[in-house]
C-alpha cells in the first residue's frame, strides 16, 4: 500500500502538478492539507473517478481533502470530522477497524493558544481511537519540528513558533505510544530530511528547509512501512510531498 500527503498550498494553483504526480505515482491513499478552495472551487481535473474522496475546504484559506482508491477495499468509507474540527482542518475514514486521516494543524501565527488546543485534542482523539483498539494513519502538516534535527541550523531560533517546547511536548503526547513517526522511524539519522522550505532565497534548492508534514502510524502498520520518502522534486508548493509505502 502506498500512503502520501502532501499540502499543495492552493489546490488551483497546483492542478496540474497534483494531476500529473496523481498518474505517474497512484498512491492508494492521499491526504492534502491547504486547499484554499470550496467544493465548487475544486478543478475537475482533479477528481479522480477511480478514488473515493472528501472535499473540505474554504475559500482562501484552510482546507484539507482525503482520497482512497476504489479497489483499496470493499465497500464504501465512512467519512467524518472528530468534534474539534475547526476551519475545515480535519476529515477522517473509517473501514472496519482502521482510521485514515487527513489534518492540516494550524501554524500559530494568528492565535498560538487555538494551535495548542487543537494539538491537545489531536491527541486526545489519538489515544481514545488507540484505547478501543483501532489502528491508525494520521497523515499531514502537523506545523511543529519534532526536534532540532529536523529544522536546518541556519533555521534554528529559539522561541519561534513550530520549534517552541510546549509544541515539541504536544507532539510527542500526540504519538504517545500510540503512533510512530514512520520517516523519522525508517531514517533516523538523517538531518537533511525536510519537508517544507521558506519560499525565498532559494531555500529549496539549497534545503534549508524544516521537516513539518508527517506520516504518523500504529506500530502495527509502522512495522510493514519499507519506506517512507520526501519527494522534494515534486511541485512548486512550498511544501513536498511525502510517501509511506507497506509490504
Amino acid at each position: 500500500m502506498k500512503i502520501a500527503t502532501w499540502n499543495v498550498n492552493g489546490i488551483r494553483a497546483r492542478e496540474a502538478q497534483l494531476c500529473e504526480w496523481l498518474e505517474r505515482d497512484r498512491p492508494h491513499v492521499l491526504c492534502l492539507q491547504e486547499l484554499k478552495a470550496e467544493l465548487a472551487q475544486i478543478p475537475e481535473r482533479c477528481k479522480f473517478a477511480d478514488y473515493h474522496v472528501y472535499w473540505h475546504g474554504l475559500r482562501a484559506y484552510s482546507g484539507v481533502s482525503l482520497q482512497i482508491r476504489r479497489d483499496l477495499f470493499d465497500g464504501e468509507p465512512v467519512f467524518s470530522h472528530p468534534h474539534f474540527d475547526m476551519e475545515s482542518r480535519i476529515v477522517q475514514a473509517m473501514f472496519g477497524n482502521l482510521v485514515i486521516a487527513s489534518v492540516y494543524v494550524p501554524n500559530g501565527g494568528k492565535d498560538y493558544p487555538a494551535k495548542l488546543d487543537f494539538l491537545k485534542r489531536l491527541a486526545d482523539w489519538a489515544k481514545q481511537l488507540h484505547d478501543e483498539g483501532r489502528e491508525i494513519v494520521l497523515c499531514g502538516d502537523i506545523n511543529v519540528a519534532r526536534a532540532d534535527i529536523d529544522v536546518h541550523p541556519r533555521e534554528r531560533k529559539e522561541g519561534v513558533i513550530g520549534q517552541r517546547a510546549e509544541e515539541r511536548e504536544l507532539f510527542d503526547a500526540l504519538l504517545g505510544g500510540h503512533f510512530v513517526d514512520v520517516t523519522r522511524a525508517l531514517n533516523p539519522d538523517n538531518a537533511a530530511l525536510f519537508t517544507w522550505w521558506p519560499p525565498w532565497r532559494n531555500m529549496r534548492q539549497r534545503n534549508i528547509g524544516w521537516r513539518i508534514d508527517y506520516v504518523l502510524a500504529s506500530s502495527t502498520i509502522a512495522a510493514r512501512a519499507t519506506s517512507c520518502v520526501v519527494l522534494a522534486d515534486v511541485g512548486t508548493s512550498d511544501h513536498a510531498p511525502v510517501v509511506m509505502t507497506t509490504a
